[in-house]
């Protein structure tokens, strides 16, 4: 997202006031309050699941092409879908990804009975036809340079759909209503930081009544615990983010 964008501007107005901009003279400048985002946004993407969203993406895989760049969004690739499952063999079931979640969604949320059965057996016969007769197409995923891989070339030009997890927008993570008060409250931490360390720097100013004395080291120290418990309020999925589960397999 631009530096000046709406919903960016209207977060560091909010962190200014807080600091008490137009009361006292704030020494921060433009670039460090956009850093103080930009540290925000990092920490939520490296910590936490509400950072991403679940999606597909179609893509045309080319014969005798086996690597593709893909959109830098794109955060991870978890598999890569034919069309039909069995894809190249005797038997293979024609049925697109999107019609089986359509039809997943009918079964549950209109209650047919044997629907949950039905789907669960199609998904394991799924299953064991893809590992049996190996028609997945296997793949290695670079998430630094968004470099697909595959592991063998393909024999014809085919439209895949690819399951991935995508990065949210900028402005969906500012606005989201578990993270809002979050990205608010590290913002003006990380501000505080930034403010305390140059102060420090300098004991007091000079002044008419004897000088000035600067808080830099208290309003560093100030910082550094609100950050912390801020970063472990990550961990106790305060984001609104899901713990992991236990897996019965």
């Amino acid at each position: 997202m631009p530096k000046n964008s709406k919903v960016r501007n209207e977060l560091i107005k909010e962190v200014r006031l807080l600091l008490g901009d137009g009361m006292v003279d704030i020494e921060l400048d433009p670039d460090h309050y956009d850093l103080a985002v930009e540290v925000a946004i990092s920490k939520i993407i490296q910590r936490s699941e509400n950072a991403v969203e679940e999606d597909f993406y179609s893509i045309e895989l080319k014969k005798d092409v086996d690597e593709y760049t893909l959109p830098k969004e794109i955060m991870e690739v978890k598999q890569i879908w034919h069309r039909s499952f069995g894809h190249g063999i005797s038997g293979g079931v024609d049925m697109d990804p999107f019609e089986l979640a359509y039809a997943n969604s009918y079964f549950f949320l209109n209650n047919h009975i044997g629907g949950i059965a039905t789907y669960d057996a199609f998904s394991q016969y799924r299953e064991a036809l893809n590992r049996i007769a190996a028609t997945d197409i296997q793949f290695i995923w670079n998430p630094t340079t968004k470099k697909l891989k595959l592991l063998r070339k393909m024999r014809a030009d085919e439209m895949v759909l690819l399951h991935v997890h995508l990065e949210r927008p900028e402005e969906q993570l500012i606005q989201d209503p578990y993270l809002k008060s979050w990205m608010r409250d590290y913002t003006l931490a990380y501000c505080k930081k930034m403010l305390g360390e140059a102060r420090s720097k300098f004991g007091s100013l000079p002044g008419a009544q004897g000088g000035v004395t600067l808080n830099g080291d208290a309003m560093k120290q100030e910082a550094d615990v609100l950050l912390d418990k801020l970063e472990t309020d990550l961990q106790t999925y305060t984001d609104g983010s899901a713990p992991l589960s236990f897996v019965i397999g």
